[in-house]
């Protein structure tokens, strides 16, 4: 098998960014995370939890369609034991996105109940979007708003800023007050990560994580891998299967050998384009 990739990504600003979060949480009533419905855990930033305190908290699975969606009801049901309210949505294609106001309502029950009592019938309640860079925040805002104020790029690290978003008059989104990076104290958070794309293919070495994307679909998804690449031995290691796909694949260098580094690209290309099917890397139980 081959080894474990370790990434390591934790820039020294997230130490202002804490102190940025902490600041902005007097003025918010929850707080909502986007995370990856691929990768819940792994998209997580670890330190979220210890920061935002007693807030309540709604986590957007986003990119559910990517997702299996077996795996994606399983982790709502998780979530809902760790006292998180967690909806899968799609904040390209907005789908899911129509329960969120709802869902906000319903964590802040209690407030709301509150505003009644003190004659504060529509003040707004406020809501901070927080997410680790490239799992979809500014895009769930963008689409939740209806304007496209907060930048999308898909390169880790473009937000910036902090800015108000009016979506009507029950409901602001304030946009998470700097980067929320990741942390990869797990060499297999690294690895999910870059297997999705949010880490950058730059700073990877792309043919020994195709390798070990192939070790994992090989272990959880054999008849998706199978049905898209044809009659596999998946007992063999990632080298061997990457070196059998760019085989099959017609991609051969002189001398008759696999080019690995272009069968790598192909591999993860079709899994980040859902060309090997919906699939989530990390299971509930796992």
């Amino acid at each position: 098998m081959s080894e474990a990739q370790h990434i390591q990504w934790f820039p020294g600003h997230m130490t202002k960014t804490k102190r940025k979060i902490a600041e902005q949480l007097k003025l918010i009533d929850a707080v909502a995370e986007v995370v990856d419905a691929r990768i819940p855990l792994s998209s997580r930033n670890p330190i979220l939890k210890e920061l935002i305190g007693t807030k309540p908290l709604i986590v957007l699975l986003n990119k559910c369609d990517m997702a299996d969606p077996k795996k994606t009801a399983e982790w709502v049901e998780y979530f809902k034991t760790m006292g998180a309210l967690a909806i899968p949505v799609d904040c390209k294609s907005g789908k899911g996105l129509n329960t969120f106001k709802d869902s906000v309502k319903t964590v802040l029950a209690e407030k709301l109940e509150s505003y009644k009592q003190k004659g504060l019938v529509g003040k707004p309640l406020r809501v901070m979007v927080v997410g680790i860079p490239n799992v979809g925040k500014s895009s769930f805002i963008n689409r939740i708003s209806g304007v496209t104020k907060a930048k999308v790029e898909n390169r880790p690290g473009v937000t910036r800023g902090n800015q108000w978003f009016t979506i009507d008059r029950q409901l602001e989104l304030l946009d998470t007050p700097g980067v929320l990076w990741p942390k990869f104290d797990d060499a297999t958070v690294g690895e999910n990560l870059a297997f999705t794309g949010a880490v950058s293919d730059r700073i990877t070495d792309t043919e020994m994580l195709a390798m070990r994307l192939l070790e994992v679909l090989a272990q959880k998804y054999p008849d998706l891998l199978t049905a898209r690449y044809g009659e596999l031995d998946l007992e063999r290691d990632g080298y061997d299967l990457l070196t059998e796909i760019g085989f099959k694949r017609g991609m051969r260098m002189r001398g008759g050998n696999t080019d690995t580094e272009r069968a790598a690209a192909m591999v993860l290309e079709e899994f980040r384009n859902l060309k090997i099917g919906r699939i989530t890397l990390e299971e509930v139980n796992g």
